[in-house]
């Protein structure tokens, strides 16, 4: 049985630039099924981060952009591995539907007591223990309700709430630009749909409705980004197996 390296945190997170001022922050340690990508995307008069990750080591500390500017940080849903360190921003975002959750991050609502295993890692952060881990309480410091936006001054995002996966998950699109931040209602890789408060129907409605945007670029909780094209590919193929047998988007 190999033994898997333990990881400080200076090396725990790692950034990729990406075009039009998006940059992936993530923690290459953890499996791709489990990890989080964090996203930044830098504005003219503020800056937004969607999705914190897992929180073991401190993310403003790690990462300099995050203390240069002030940041709306954004949870897309309340799951353990994009909440981890909304502690540390003063301005908390999240649709009203899992506030309380992100207000008491019990185990067994962000799914930590299920996922947060040592199984998750490539290399274990120094200091890790599962049965030890907990994250800190993040009281929301603004509501997000459908169809707001998020102003960065020169970029706005609007809040579309894609519940389905869970009942406050939201995504944010710029419509300027077709860019997507997708949170884990979609993404490249298996689609979770049986959570303890997942509902298929409303996973169905949140797709289709995601299909109709004009999107060019996403950007998932998980995985790779991908375009327009893959995106309907995914969109299709779930349907297609799940409760809808034969189901294409243009039917």
């Amino acid at each position: 049985m190999s033994v898997l390296p333990v990881i400080g945190a200076e090396r725990w997170y790692e950034l990729k630039k990406l075009a039009d001022g998006v940059t992936l922050i993530h923690e290459p340690w953890i499996k791709p099924f489990y990890r989080c990508n964090m996203w930044h995307v830098q504005g003219r008069d503020r800056d937004l981060l969607f999705d914190t990750g897992l929180g073991h080591f401190p993310l403003r500390a790690s990462i300099a952009a995050l203390r240069e500017r002030p940041v709306i940080c954004v949870a897309s849903h309340s799951h353990f591995d994009h909440i981890g360190c909304h502690h540390e921003f003063s301005t908390r975002c999240i649709h009203a539907a899992e506030a309380d959750i992100l207000a008491n991050p019990r185990n067994d609502w962000t799914l930590a007591d299920r996922y947060a295993t040592d199984e998750m890692f490539d290399g274990v952060p120094e200091g890790w223990s599962a049965a030890a881990y907990r994250i800190k309480s993040a009281p929301a410091t603004r509501i997000l309700t459908d169809g707001e936006v998020i102003d960065l001054g020169d970029r706005v995002f609007e809040v579309v709430h894609t519940p389905g996966h869970s009942p406050g998950g939201i995504a944010l699109w710029e419509r300027k630009t077709g860019t997507l931040l997708s949170g884990d209602i979609i993404y490249d890789g298996p689609l979770i749909d049986d959570c303890y408060h997942s509902d298929l129907g409303d996973y169905e409605t949140s797709l289709r409705r995601l299909a109709k945007l004009s999107v060019e670029t996403v950007h998932g909780g998980h995985f790779p980004s991908f375009g327009r094209a893959r995106l309907i590919e995914v969109i299709d193929e779930y349907l297609a197996g799940r409760r809808l047998p034969g189901c294409h988007l243009d039917t």
